[in-house]
Parts: C-alpha cells; structure tokens; sequence
C-alpha cells in the first residue's frame, strides 16, 4: 500500500470516529430518561412539589422513557412514615412507578426502623451518597 493511501484512510479513521461518539450520544440521549429527586425537608408542602415534580416528569416524557426517585433523608425522612400526611401520594407514586428511597443513615440516627416506613419504600446506606452515584450516572437531579 503506498504512503498516499495509508495517509488518507488514517485521516478518515481518525476524522469519523468523533462522528461515531457523537452518534452513539445521540442516541442514548434519545434513549430513556433518570431523574433523581431530593427531599430533606419534614414538609408535607415540599413533599407534594417533588411527588408532583416526578408525576409531571412521567407525563411529559411517559413512563415508559422515564426513570425517576425520590430520595429522603434528614428530615424528609420523616414523611416516609406510615403516618406521614402525604402517605397514601407517596404509596400512589410508588404503585405508578416512582422509586422512593428512604437513607439508612438517617433512620439510624433518628432511632426509626423499617417496620415504621411506609410498605414500598427502599432503603440505600447513604441517600447523599446515592444521589451523587446517580448523578455520576447522568441521572438529572431536581431539589424542590
């Protein structure tokens, strides 16, 4: 093979590939969607706005293209109790596809075990710690 031909079909190589990662990108992000949500506050209010943020985010892309979690630590832990006044949204959320996580940090330092957590929920060591893998993942992340 000459020195010409060689020269030429490296530069192509080397021009199409980036082409290639591009297209590959392209297509995963048309592909299926990951949104993780934070809730660390014990407020019925900012507990509504994230279960609705995760309803809106499931109607808009479908439920089918969409991945999404709610992650509760610190004081949203509390919400997450089988007496919490948001509980029959979050059970509702859970059944239509949104994974709620309850941080076992938290509920160890706050003396609460998974009997008093609402049926449904799981559990992850870390919910600070989860949500940085997620978003390392490419999940988009939302605090309301």
């Amino acid at each position: 093979m000459n020195h010409a031909l060689t020269a030429a079909l490296l530069a192509a190589a080397i021009f199409l590939a980036p082409s290639t990662t591009l297209a590959q990108s392209a297509a995963s992000a048309a592909g299926r969607h990951h949104v993780v949500i934070q809730v660390s506050d014990n407020d019925p209010a900012k507990w509504n706005l994230a279960l609705n943020n995760a309803r809106n985010v499931q109607a808009d892309l479908g439920m089918d293209n969409v991945d999404v979690e709610v992650v509760a630590y610190g004081p949203g832990l509390a919400m997450l109790k089988t007496e919490s006044a948001v509980a029959q949204r979050i059970q509702s959320a859970s059944s239509q596809g949104v994974g709620v996580i309850a941080c076992e940090n938290t509920m160890k330092n706050t003396k609460v075990d998974r009997a008093q957590i609402l049926g449904g929920v799981k559990f992850v060591d870390a919910g600070v710690v989860h949500i940085m893998k997620r978003q390392r993942e490419g999940w988009g992340y939302v605090r309301p």
